[in-house]
């Protein structure tokens, strides 16, 4: 079978991805800059700024005084590679063998793979016109060798599909650059006055090499399909999926049990071996009246316990309507991750965040109660005490600074204070009696008081005076004063001591 191959090129892939994130830009000039030699160079710009004259490496200064009204964005490392390896793993529905070409290109092995859409202009017109809907500026050519697919692809002015053994035809009339030379070559060539490959073609090979070296006729053979060029394709991530297909309709919630548990058997099992674990997963029910129905669970961690995963599938049942029946069953773990293996000791400590049994006991509570109305507090940098802590759901995370325990501070904090009125006798002293929620407290202890600034950074205001207070019932509250004692000074409540 002849090879065939093409390559897919977007002109301004950083640009159009930074337009679809930010819509507003569409309409704007604007262009990637990165520091290089002590000066801030262009790396990318929009169309916008192209047609204004802006170009890649150029000076950011220059750029500027072109284009009064020019936006630059910080160029961002390795996003090149990433966008391209998204898009090259779309296009493997069009093909098994694609390959990632930086900075802005695609190459793909489309052998016996163009006839599904009658032809090869067919075949491309798909592809393009599904990336350029995307919002993707993307151009590409069909050749019989990389080399001459790429060169049309950027530098092709006819059309970008070459008929089989047509490629030196249809590179006479390009530019050298089109062959994917080197700098040092390119700018020999252009002395020598070069200006398209067919003012070089007839020359002996001997002269060439001797003049722009091995690597120029290297790039003019792959070009040419003398030699060879290898591809290093991108290899799709296998999907954590279990399918489970019924010779007869399912109806009953036994049966569905059943499925569940060979799924998970089936997927937990490739799991424990690449040492990972479900933290989400979903179970995809395809009845025979052509609509699915799903069920979902999570985890706090990950686990590949069968039973414990079927537990928690279990609570999910009853939403499951069968209708006529079910005849297919898919199981896919959405999100993954990596786990230890438990090793036991004889002498290890009490586990706790990291017990098995109690991330196991938070699932079964979230798939009653949902997710959202189980979380823990871990401390946080701030003054004021409200701030000062935060809430996670995770069992994995870990403080970054440790709890307060040089003074008193209340179980239970409320989330705004609640104003109280106070009789108090002395300035700075606290009061003998307060009324909260219309009932009177006689304060029999007082501990404070315990002065909180706020933080000048986040907001303006006065401070707090924090005493930690005992009524006559043996009741323990945390109220404070708001800024300086005067004639009527505003009195709360913010907490309640064990």
């Amino acid at each position: 079978m002849q090879k065939r191959y093409m390559v897919i090129w977007f002109r301004h892939l950083t640009t159009d991805w930074l337009t679809l994130r930010k819509p507003e830009l569409k309409d704007v000039p604007f262009a990637f800059v990165a520091p290089e030699r002590n000066r801030i160079i262009i790396t990318a710009a929009n169309p916008i700024a192209e047609a204004q004259g802006i170009y890649r490496g150029m000076a950011a200064a220059d750029a500027k005084a072109i284009t009064t009204n020019l936006q630059v964005v910080d160029h961002l490392p390795g996003k090149e590679a990433k966008l391209l390896k998204q898009l090259g793993l779309w296009c493997i529905r069009y093909t098994p063998i694609v390959a990632v070409d930086l900075p802005d290109s695609l190459i793909l092995d489309i052998s016996g793979c163009a006839h599904l859409w009658k032809d090869e202009r067919g075949y491309l017109k798909e592809i393009v016109n599904k990336l350029r809907s995307s919002g993707y500026n993307a151009r590409a050519a069909i050749a019989d060798t990389i080399g001459a697919a790429w060169a049309i692809s950027h530098y092709g002015k006819i059309t970008p599909i070459v008929g089989s053994g047509e490629q030196a035809q249809a590179l006479l009339n390009l530019p050298p650059i089109a062959l994917r030379l080197e700098d040092a070559v390119l700018q020999k060539q252009q002395k020598l006055g070069f200006a398209t490959i067919k003012s070089f073609m007839q020359i002996p090979r001997t002269v060439l090499r001797r003049r722009f070296g091995d690597g120029f006729l290297l790039r003019l053979a792959q070009a040419l399909g003398v030699e060879d060029e290898h591809l290093v394709p991108l290899i799709p991530p296998i999907p954590n999926t279990e399918r489970l297909p019924c010779l007869e309709p399912v109806r009953t919630a036994k049966a569905i049990e059943i499925a569940i548990t060979k799924l998970l058997e089936s997927l937990c099992v490739r799991l424990q071996s690449e040492g990972k674990g479900i933290r989400k997963a979903t179970l995809k029910c395809y009845r025979i009246d052509g609509k699915m129905v799903h069920a979902k669970i999570s985890t706090n961690r990950g686990s590949h316990s069968v039973s414990h995963l079927f537990k928690l599938f279990e609570l999910q049942i009853n939403k499951i309507e069968p209708a006529l029946g079910i005849e297919l069953f898919l199981m896919e773990a959405t999100k993954v991750e990596d786990i230890d293996p438990l090793q036991e000791k004889l002498w290890a400590d009490k586990p706790g965040l990291q017990d098995t049994a109690l991330a196991e006991l938070l699932d079964k509570l979230a798939g009653k109660i949902g997710a959202k109305a189980i979380y823990r507090y871990l401390p946080s940098e701030n003054y004021w005490p409200e701030r000062a802590i935060k809430q996670t759901s995770s069992l994995t995370d870990v403080p970054t600074t440790k709890w307060r325990n040089d003074r008193p501070r209340p179980l239970r904090l409320l989330q705004h204070p609640e104003p109280v009125e106070v009789m108090a006798l002395l300035p700075d002293y606290p009061p003998k009696v307060f009324t909260y929620k219309g009932k009177r407290h006689i304060v029999e202890k007082a501990d404070g008081p315990e002065r909180i600034e706020r933080e000048w950074w986040q907001d303006k205001g006065v401070h707090r005076d924090y005493y930690a207070i005992e009524d006559a019932e043996g009741q323990r509250y945390w109220l404070f004063r708001s800024g300086h004692y005067d004639a009527a000074p505003q009195w709360y409540l913010h907490g309640f001591f064990a």
